[in-house]
């Protein structure tokens, strides 16, 4: 519990510490966003914000997960592990691919960077390669970070994806939650407090599972309840960090933001939260959890089939949450009750997670 507060607080201090650092910088260069002309009127006035600023994001993430492990040396502990470095690594991956199309755009002056087709290749190829990797690194247990099966909080015996299934699958997941906490950060804060509030709450379900280990329990206990999850110790750092580098960025970040996070940090973030659903066998309950983004990017995908089948569009604009502000919602009004349903999302998929545990 220690090495997982200081973690936290090594990224939550280097995120607050840093973010003004980059925020200067980049207003010296002048890489100010881009805003479409097409979005909500109030947005115009975001013109010439820096972005860029999941930089910090990343680099609080490795400082606070780095950090502790220094202090786990100092007492004589273990080092990091495979679980919770590939979770970090496919954030790294997806973060850089973020950070070229950042790039462009600033160093373009337009809103488009990578196109469509160039960032999709990007995404895949992080992906497929974190696919391959999940499925080594076997333990003294015989457990690989991930394993062939889907998974609700405990993995459903009854549908298994072997070899290029499994990567397939790994895709879709990357994939799917990368662009849908990239579509989340469309308003000032919206983004990081949500993804707080969401590893937050893996914080909880990864402390849980690691006291409820199959390698600490014997008996009818293990058979009935415990979790056969590799790294939870590790992988509540991660998610402890990701949680205390998105509060330290959100104090820049909130309303009205001096920085945006850019898909730098949308990205990379998405891809924690992915690879989290893998490692902790949580797949379908992440979609519980991360409610929010699931709207968001529904919200888009039924936006674009029915202009494309119909001509018509069901919403003002997508996503979603610029609906509402086209509809007259003042941004923070949107921003606050956005988070009230990330946090309903949340306490509803961890009151999910411990109701199995019970009935189990």
């Amino acid at each position: 519990m220690t090495q997982i507060l200081i973690a936290g607080a090594i990224a939550l201090v280097v995120a607050i510490l840093l973010t003004p650092v980059l925020i200067r910088e980049f207003s010296r260069r002048r890489w100010g966003q881009e805003i479409r002309q097409d979005g909500p009127a109030s947005h115009q006035a975001k013109a010439g914000t820096p972005s860029m600023g999941g930089v910090a994001i990343l680099v609080a993430i490795w400082a606070g997960y780095l950090g502790s492990y220094i202090f786990s040396w100092v007492r004589g502990d273990g080092g990091p592990t495979a679980s919770g470095l590939l979770v970090l690594g496919l954030a790294t991956g997806l973060g850089l691919v973020g950070f070229l199309d950042d790039f462009i755009k600033l160093a373009k002056k337009r809103n488009l960077g990578l196109n469509k087709t160039q960032k999709t290749i990007g995404q895949l190829v992080v992906a497929v390669v974190f696919g391959i990797l999940l499925l080594q690194f076997r333990n003294a247990e015989g457990r690989t970070p991930a394993n062939d099966h889907l998974s609700y909080v405990r993995d459903i015996e009854a549908i298994t994806l072997t070899g290029v299934g499994f990567v397939i699958f790994c895709w879709l997941v990357v994939y799917a939650w990368s662009n849908a906490v990239n579509f989340t950060d469309g308003l000032d804060g919206l983004a990081a407090g949500a993804t707080a509030m969401v590893m937050g709450t893996y914080v909880l379900i990864t402390m849980w599972q690691d006291q409820h280990s199959c390698d600490n329990v014997v008996g009818d206990l293990k058979a009935a309840s415990c979790y056969q999850v590799r790294d939870p110790h590790d992988l509540a750092i991660v998610a402890m960090v990701a949680a205390a580098a998105c509060m330290g960025f959100l104090w820049w970040n909130a309303a009205p933001a001096k920085i945006f996070m850019g898909d730098t940090g949308s990205l990379a973030l998405g891809g924690i939260v992915a690879g989290l659903s893998m490692t902790t066998h949580t797949e379908l309950l992440m979609i519980v959890i991360g409610a929010l983004f699931v709207t968001e990017i529904v919200t888009v995908m039924i936006q674009v089939a029915s202009f494309r089948t119909t001509g018509k569009r069901p919403f003002r604009m997508a996503p979603f949450h610029h609906h509402f502000e086209l509809g007259g919602w003042d941004q923070t009004t949107v921003i606050i009750r956005f988070w009230l349903l990330s946090a309903i999302s949340c306490a509803l998929g961890l009151g999910l997670f411990y109701g199995e545990w019970v009935a189990g």
